[in-house]
C-alpha cells in the first residue's frame, strides 16, 4: 500500500467519522422534536377541551341577564 493510499483511507475513515457523529447528532434531535410533538399536541388536546367546556358555559349575549346598574 501506497503512502497515497495509506492517506487517503485515513482521509475516508475521518469522513466516515465525522458522518456517524452527524448522524447520531441528528437522530438526538428527532428524538427531542418527537417528544416536543408528542407534548404539544396533548397540551393541543387539553386546550381545546377547555375551550370547548368554556364555550358551554359561556351563555350568549341575549341569554345574559343584564347587570344590576342597568
Amino acid at each position: 500500500m501506497t503512502a497515497e493510499q495509506e492517506q487517503r483511507f485515513i482521509d475516508i475513515e475521518m469522513a466516515l467519522s465525522n458522518l456517524e457523529r452527524v448522524v447520531d447528532d441528528l437522530n438526538e434531535v428527532i428524538i427531542r422534536q418527537g417528544k416536543d410533538i408528542a407534548f404539544l399536541q396533548k397540551q393541543n388536546h387539553y386546550l381545546t377541551e377547555a375551550l370547548r367546556n368554556a364555550q358551554s358555559v359561556v351563555k350568549s349575549l341575549e341569554e345574559e341577564t343584564p347587570p344590576p346598574h342597568y
